[in-house]
């Protein structure tokens, strides 16, 4: 199995919102290049994610899109589900239909665990958490790079969020800059 881009996109999207401050609203064509999302992908995955309840959009000179609350407080099994639908390994395990073999398939039992496994890792993701480590794995990365800049999908708002600072000062050792 494997998720499709635009769950993987998705995925950019609410980790880059993540990283900003609550109730910032960043514009789509700041937004697609902080992510590298494509601008054709862009307006179906904002929807989609708006209609879960995960990202809000406003118009106007201050508008854009933000990270909902639920959108914060959301997992990455929500956001993939959000894009995907239901996570579902074999159409037996599908809520509503039967399979005639489900009986007596040892496989049946087996795609259950699997996909019971997968779920579990996804859910326990927080989307908070893995915007954080992102943005502490770019800030390693650029240092050790000489600081160079990390790719395109890195967001030029991290510094921006007051949590993120503080987690990275956490980090630092006595007597080192915060040259975030």
């Amino acid at each position: 199995m494997q998720l499709t881009r635009a769950a993987d996109y998705a995925v950019r999207v609410v980790m880059h919102l993540a990283t900003l401050p609550e109730a910032e609203h960043v514009s789509r064509a700041e937004l697609a290049e902080a992510t590298g999302v494509p601008d054709s992908f862009l307006s179906k995955i904002l929807q989609a994610l708006s209609r879960a309840g995960l990202v809000g959009s406003r118009r106007g000179l201050d508008g854009g899109f933000a990270l909902l609350p639920q959108g914060r407080q959301a997992s990455l099994l929500d956001v993939v589900e959000a894009i995907e639908g239901p996570i579902c390994l074999n159409l037996c395990l599908m809520s509503g239909t039967s399979c005639d073999n489900e009986g007596w398939c040892a496989a049946h039992l087996t795609w259950a665990k699997a996909q019971e496994a997968m779920s579990s890792v996804l859910r326990s993701a927080m989307i908070t958490d893995l915007a954080a480590q992102s943005v502490e794995r770019r800030r390693r990365l650029s240092s050790a790079s000489g600081g160079k800049p990390v790719p395109a999908q890195a967001a030029a708002n991290d510094h921006k969020n007051p949590k993120l600072d503080n987690h990275r000062k956490s980090k630092l050792k006595p007597g080192e800059a915060n040259n975030a």
